[in-house]
């Protein structure tokens, strides 16, 4: 009788001990998600853009930049010159446009407009702008290029084209964290 009293409390103290591993490993999956959003909205603080890292997703920039890209953004106040490459957002669309100044409108009310092309388009940014919009606005740049890591966006590109393989990526990560035992 007293061996079976034994084992009961041998299962309850293992049932306890897995269950306060569970919590851990989960607290610290929540603690590197977590982390992931401080750096993200720390790099959106200390560069002024909503969007402080791009993944080059077209062609439309070569040479000068290769799909899959890793572009660092900037959107401090200093003027946007002609040759300069600029990240922007058009209204209504998701995805933001990376492309270069190529024409700079400065009104005498001290507006400034731009006009952009992609360096491998033959024709300016106007048929992308929102209709009757012909030149961009400082408010629809995101940032200007001022940093970038070569083909490691691919893995955004690959990830996007197939969402099946990312649902399992994140899954078999979360799976890790949660079934790695800390010693």
């Amino acid at each position: 009788m007293w061996e079976i009293v034994q084992m009961q409390v041998f299962e309850l103290k293992k049932l306890w001990a897995n269950k306060r591993q569970l919590l851990f490993q989960s607290l610290n999956l929540a603690m590197i998600v977590f982390s992931a959003l401080m750096i993200w909205k720390s790099l959106m603080v200390l560069t002024k853009s909503e969007s402080p890292v791009v993944v080059v997703l077209s062609g439309s920039m070569e040479p000068a930049f290769q799909r899959g890209d890793i572009l660092f953004l900037s959107n401090h106040d200093s003027p946007i010159r002609v040759g300069e490459i600029v990240v922007f957002k058009i209204k209504d669309r998701d995805i933001p446009i990376v492309h270069r100044v190529t024409k700079v409108h400065e009104k005498p009310d001290g507006k400034v407009e731009l006009l952009t092309k992609g360096d491998n388009n033959r024709v300016d940014d106007r048929g992308l702008y929102a209709p009757g919009q012909l030149w961009l606005n400082r408010e629809d740049i995101l940032g200007r290029a001022v940093g970038t890591l070569r083909y490691v966006g691919m893995v955004t590109i690959i990830l996007n084209d197939f969402p099946a393989l990312k649902y399992l990526l994140v899954g078999i990560m979360g799976l890790f964290v949660l079934t790695n035992k800390e010693s």
